[in-house]
């Protein structure tokens, strides 16, 4: 049945009202304006360059090392066609019309080029970081289980190649993969963030990482870490935050941060090879070597009597701290 042309589209003023938001609310929306960077596509480049990382653990698994060179080869030109394209669009976005003239496309692709040459290097951080899972997890039973099954390494893996593009400069892009990796392992490491060699998060869903936090080598975090700001700062005219101060902590070697442990503020330094109890709050520097734990409560247990239900049972217990 045709529909009746006369009567009011219940839907047309609807329309309307929700274009007349784009005005009125023009901060969230980007209409007419370059493209962005698909998110899409940089989840399937994600998934290339895991390819490219972990040889025979994707969707090829029948790789074999005469053949890896063509397999390899094949990768490289498709992750530079694609991301060179990506990175062009947030170079773009970035510029908006201050310099229309520039070279988006040419400048784009130096900076991939350069990311693709930090992939050997990468491969040999991420073997480190493997190894020390594997040596700090008594449940780890090969590294092959801890590649496909540890979440800490798959955010860490996304990590170290947005790093790479956060050092290049590369706007919005290294931000879309940590997200990614963040919505699939519940782990959120800012791509600004400097983390050393073999650094190993254990279950991680809750894990929490700054954008100017630094982690020296050989650290380990247990979930529910937050290594966060104690403050903002702001400028004291205009009010606004200050940006691109140091705000997060630093964790120097051999540190072990326990579950739900949350350490603030960019003058906290952990000091080598000292172990922070879970639970802990921290907002101030820790010694070298040093153990800080919370006090456990003190349980007190009452025995069942006769078996009836005490309704006064929960107001008797006095925990002490």
């Amino acid at each position: 049945m045709q529909k009746d042309k006369t009567r009011s589209d219940p839907l047309q003023a609807l329309t309307e009202r929700i274009v007349a938001t784009y005005g009125e609310c023009g901060a969230v929306h980007h209409l007419g304006h370059s493209p962005l960077p698909s998110y899409r596509e940089i989840v399937e480049i994600l998934v290339d360059l895991h390819e490219l990382l972990y040889p025979g653990f994707g969707r090829r698994q029948n790789v074999r090392m005469a053949s890896a060179a063509y397999h390899v080869g094949g990768l490289l030109d498709t992750i530079r066609e694609r991301l060179t394209r990506q990175v062009a669009l947030a170079f773009r976005h970035e510029c908006k019309s201050e310099d229309p003239g520039a070279d988006h496309e040419l400048v784009a692709e130096r900076v991939v080029l350069r990311f693709l040459d930090a992939l050997p290097g990468l491969r040999h951080t991420l073997a480190e970081d493997v190894r020390a899972a594997h040596s700090g997890d008594p449940a780890a039973r090969s590294l092959v289980e801890i590649v496909f099954c540890y979440p800490g390494l798959s955010a860490v893996t996304v990590y170290r190649m947005a790093h790479e593009l956060y050092l290049l400069g590369v706007p919005l892009i290294p931000r879309m993969m940590t997200e990614y990796a963040h919505g699939k392992t519940g782990i959120d490491i800012h791509p600004g963030a400097t983390i050393g060699q073999r650094f190993f998060i254990d279950h991680g869903t809750g894990v929490v990482i700054g954008e100017t936090t630094e982690i020296g080598n050989d650290v380990k975090l247990y979930q529910g870490v937050t290594l966060g700001a104690l403050s903002f700062p702001r400028d004291e005219t205009t009010g606004e935050i200050r940006r691109g101060v140091k705000r997060h902590p630093t964790l120097e070697d051999g540190v072990i941060i326990y579950a739900n442990a949350t350490i603030l503020g960019g003058d906290t330094v952990i000091g080598r090879n000292s172990v922070i109890g879970s639970s802990a709050w921290i907002t101030r520097s820790v010694a070298p070597y040093t153990v800080v734990t919370i006090e456990s409560p003190r349980l007190r247990y009452r025995e069942g009597g006769n078996g009836e239900p005490d309704p006064d049972y929960a107001l008797r217990l006095n925990y002490q701290i």
